[in-house]
């Protein structure tokens, strides 16, 4: 048994374990102080000096960095540190773009939130000259980098870096002149970017904002001859709420597809349609992988930041590579096809938007792999963030709508379609439906809970198929896939299958999703609810779908079919030399 430690927070002591530092025991008290270079899933940085405290017999310390010690007497709010916070404001507010009301992030910009708790109304030092202005980097289909409103706090720099490994950002010059850029200074869309977003989602200003194409899918809503069909990936449900006040976690479909209806989409359907589809046509791929031992593992396709990662740094294992499109550019090209057929819809009037949780899915669309006859079967897709934006600007009351179902015949899906959105959740759902496949007998119980969690960001899970051992490695961030990477080159590798997603715990952490960058737990609950849902659907195996079975029986035969490769299917190839300048 270890003796309990206590330390004094104001006078008040304070029990603590092992936290890393100052900060989380002060967090864990119910009391805070301001920060914006520090994140819970990052390193600690100590450079924007907001979150000091004065301790006794220590002066002032940076509470981000400081691990705690049993005894210390620590003060929040003295005039010391409050001097020194508004300071530091002042400074950041002198060198920064003050066009807050036009700003993405105006109304959850840190920088704007914390002036107005400390009062900074005058600002003692002079502002950035214009000459000092540097130019808006829109050239990502994904992302926008403004540098003027940049406080150098770091965080993208370490998300980069520590979730995927990359380093497409990073500090340059010194000084007055230090700046966060790609490397040389080149747009972000001219580099190995791969578009996951974790940066926006860490930036506590609008250095880093997500590429709006609300104003285009609008466009598209209130023209009279056009056909607006949208998906909604699986993750959006548990996330979208937390905008209108819900709790994490809280599945928000019915009000969701009630939303999508008011603001004037005519036909609403739902992207676990597809992922049901999609381990149809990728467990049958393993286990014909399986059988015959060739280009094992297996690697999962639906991360479309894991997929460009493979094509610009691994392109020689692409043959790893699941052939199967993702579940959206699954589900697209079945709407372009029968939509029409079954909705009276003239092709060249239909419009597919995607809401995804993910701004890689933004470059997604945009890849000429995934168009047919010179056009993308997706031609917009939005965050989540982004349709609570338009939810808002509808003036809709979301809280007060009246749950509402999805359209058919592409809505009905399975337990195993909805968990896609956390990390493991493509791996489990193939297992399900392979198991059958493979032995012809009921697999009884389905829930695989070793693949499940969020705080663990590698886990190996050996299962028996009837006799024959397959091992499944589920990891998020690309720092975890490149060790698998490794592994699989030394010939060390002991696994079967590699279900990578690039963000954090899956996409229920997308880069799209509402900020959930100070509070770890999040990711957990957002998970929690889509394993929810799927224990409470009558239905928790993809081939078990009724609609599904219907579409193959009616149109794409079977799992594997001439018909369902030339839809569900796609090739990529070395994208290493040509860059994606054109995308």
């Amino acid at each position: 048994m270890t003796d309990k430690k206590t330390l004094f927070i104001d006078g008040k002591e304070v029990e603590f374990t092992d936290e890393p530092n100052l900060l989380e025991v002060i967090r864990k008290a119910g009391m805070n102080v301001p920060t914006f270079c520090y994140r819970p899933d990052l390193t600690s940085f100590g450079a924007c000096r907001m979150c000091v405290v004065e301790v006794e017999g220590r002066g002032i310390q940076s509470s981000c960095t400081m691990p705690p010690e049993a005894g210390l007497k620590i003060h929040l709010n003295t005039e010391k540190t409050r001097r020194i916070r508004r300071t530091v404001l002042e400074l950041l507010l002198a060198n920064h773009d003050k066009k807050c009301l036009t700003c993405e992030k105006n109304g959850s910009c840190e920088l704007q939130q914390y002036a107005e708790e400390y009062g900074i109304t005058n600002i003692r030092f002079p502002d950035k000259a214009l000459e000092d202005y540097l130019p808006v980097d829109d050239s990502s289909p994904s992302i926008v980098r403004d540098p003027n409103k940049c406080i150098l706090c770091g965080a993208c720099v370490r998300a980069c870096t520590e979730f995927q490994g990359h380093s497409v950002l990073g500090f340059a010059n010194r000084g007055a002149k230090t700046v966060v850029q790609p490397m040389n200074g080149r747009p972000l869309g001219q580099v190995d970017c791969v578009n996951c977003g974790q940066c926006v989602a860490v930036c506590p200003t609008g250095a880093l904002t997500i590429k709006d194409d609300t104003e285009k899918v609008w466009a598209e809503i209130t023209n009279p001859e056009k056909t607006v069909v949208v998906q909604m990936a699986p993750a959006t449900r548990v996330a979208l709420g937390e905008m209108f006040g819900l709790k994490p976690g809280i599945n928000a479909i019915g009000l969701m597809n009630a939303a999508l209806r008011k603001i004037g989409f005519n036909l609403v359907f739902d992207t676990n349609f597809s992922a049901d589809l999609t381990i149809m046509e990728e467990a049958t791929e393993f286990l014909e992988r399986l059988k015959s031992g060739k280009n094992l593992p297996l690697f999962t396709s639906c991360c479309p930041a894991w997929i460009k990662y493979l094509e610009t740094q691994h392109p020689e294992m692409l043959n790893h590579l699941s052939s199967c499109k993702s579940p959206m550019s699954m589900m697209s090209p079945v709407l372009v096809d029968l939509v029409p057929k079954y909705f009276n819809v003239k092709r060249e009037n239909l419009v597919i938007v995607g809401v995804m949780p993910c701004t890689a899915k933004k470059y997604e669309c945009k890849r000429p792999e995934l168009a047919r006859d010179g056009r993308p079967d997706t031609d917009y897709v939005i965050t989540t963030k982004e349709l609570g934006k338009m939810i808002r600007s509808a003036g809709i009351d979301f809280n007060a709508l009246e749950p509402e179902d999805h359209d058919s015949p592409f809505g009905e899906y399975s337990g195993a379609g909805t968990i896609f959105g956390a990390s493991g959740g493509v791996a489990e759902a193939a297992v399900r439906t392979a198991y059958e496949f493979a032995t012809g007998e009921v697999l009884n119980d389905v829930d695989i809970k070793q693949m499940r969690g969020t705080s663990n960001r590698s886990k190996t899970v050996s299962l028996d198929i009837k006799g024959t051992k397959v091992v499944v490695r589920v990891v998020s961030t690309l720092v975890e896939a490149e060790k698998a990477l490794q592994e699989i080159k030394s010939g060390k590798a002991d696994f079967q299958m590699l279900e990578v997603m690039a963000c954090p715990g899956g996409c229920i952490n997308g880069g799209g999703q509402p900020t959930s960058c100070d509070d770890s737990k999040i990711k957990q609950e957002r998970a929690e609810g889509l394993y929810k849902e799927d224990s409470e659907l009558p239905v928790r195996k993809s081939h078990m779908n009724p609609s599904i079975q219907k579409l193959y029986q009616e149109y794409l035969e079977h799992p594997g079919s001439h018909k369902a490769h030339e839809l569900l299917h796609t090739v990529y190839t070395d994208k290493f030399a040509g860059s994606y300048k054109d995308v």
